[in-house]
């Protein structure tokens, strides 16, 4: 599918201000361009944002201490930016703007230069303007019956950033937020871990269930996993029975912990499974994380140890965590069944 270019739905002409402004000045120039944030750049470079957000945030301050307060705008900015690419698409954006929880994304060039602003606005803008395009294309397909209808179908997919069974995020989505992730890490050492999870014994459960209970079994595991998780962690459907859980700003004992508290969690939720030994359905896990002695290692590498942790797991007896962090350890997984 051809994705729209960030290029050409950013703003270009950003209006930018040092560390060392006074808090005042920007506060008057956003209100007098009607503007929602302000972009703060050292030597070309965004270093931070001053947010709607920001500015009420400390709004009691201000009051508080008078006219005279006037802080440099370095005191109270957003640092922790979120950046993107001005060669990423519209679909980066959209997971990076939702996995992140924010709405204003400067976009930088390859020198880390600043060259424009996405925000939520224009991000729902052409999105919409690209599910409107597509539903036409797709209404005339319809009348046709032609090959064209199953393309249209394919590209309103693509668009998804949820899956529609589980109501959590895709693949699609999944493999963004996580080399995005992976990138901020590698380049700002922020760290962060994922732990992989699968259903044990599913196959056995639709065996005897059925596929239709097996997908509400799987629909039951990503709701607990869902609603037990901090707002900045973010789950997807890795595959079939498996979920992938994003953590950022996680240490590997706080994701070693996390993982045996939803594991545990779903033995209390006790949904009947007769050829599961425990006679409940369980799920295994295997955690890991960036390693940072290897110079050229991508989120694939972490994915695929947390895969190998996973099948540890299962290979002691499952309904249990494994973990994996050195990629020296790295093994082709042992093949158990599910």
């Amino acid at each position: 599918m051809e994705e729209t270019s960030i290029k050409n739905i950013m703003t270009r002409e950003v209006q930018c201000m040092s560390p060392k402004t006074p808090l005042s000045h920007v506060i008057q120039a956003m209100r007098e361009n009607c503007h929602s944030c302000m972009i703060i750049v050292e030597n070309q470079t965004p270093v931070g944002i001053i947010t709607e957000r920001d500015i009420v945030r400390h709004v009691t301050d201000l009051i508080r201490r008078g006219q005279d307060y006037d802080p440099d705008v370095a005191s109270i900015m957003s640092t922790n930016l979120i950046t993107l690419h001005e060669n990423a698409d519209l679909f980066e954006a959209l997971v990076i703007a939702k996995s992140n929880k924010i709405r204003h994304l400067p976009v930088v060039n390859s020198q880390g230069q600043l060259v424009g602003l996405i925000t939520h606005t224009d991000l729902v803008r052409d999105h919409l303007h690209i599910i409107e395009t597509q539903t036409a294309i797709l209404e005339r397909a319809i009348a046709n019956r032609t090959q064209e209808l199953m393309e249209v179908n394919k590209k309103l997919r693509d668009l998804s950033l949820e899956d529609p069974l589980l109501e959590i995020g895709n693949r699609r989505a999944m493999e963004v937020d996580l080399n995005h992730t992976h990138s901020v890490s590698r380049r700002y050492g922020r760290q962060y871990m994922i732990v992989l999870f699968d259903v044990d014994y599913f196959k056995l459960y639709n065996d005897r269930y059925g596929h239709v209970a097996g997908d509400g079994a799987l629909k039951q595991v990503a709701a607990f996993i869902k609603g037990s998780i901090r707002k900045t962690d973010r789950v997807y459907r890795y595959g079939g029975e498996e979920l992938l859980l994003l953590l950022p700003e996680t240490s590997s004992e706080g994701a070693y912990m996390m993982g045996q508290r939803l594991i545990s969690g779903i033995v209390e939720l006790g949904i009947p499974h007769e050829q599961h030994p425990l006679k409940i359905l369980t799920l295994s896990g295997g955690t890991s994380g960036p390693d940072e002695t290897v110079d050229k290692e991508t989120w694939l590498h972490v994915v695929h140890r947390a895969d190998y942790a996973l099948y540890e797991a299962k290979n002691q007896g499952r309904n249990r965590i494994a973990s994996l962090y050195s990629s020296s350890l790295v093994l082709e997984p042992t093949p158990v069944s599910a």
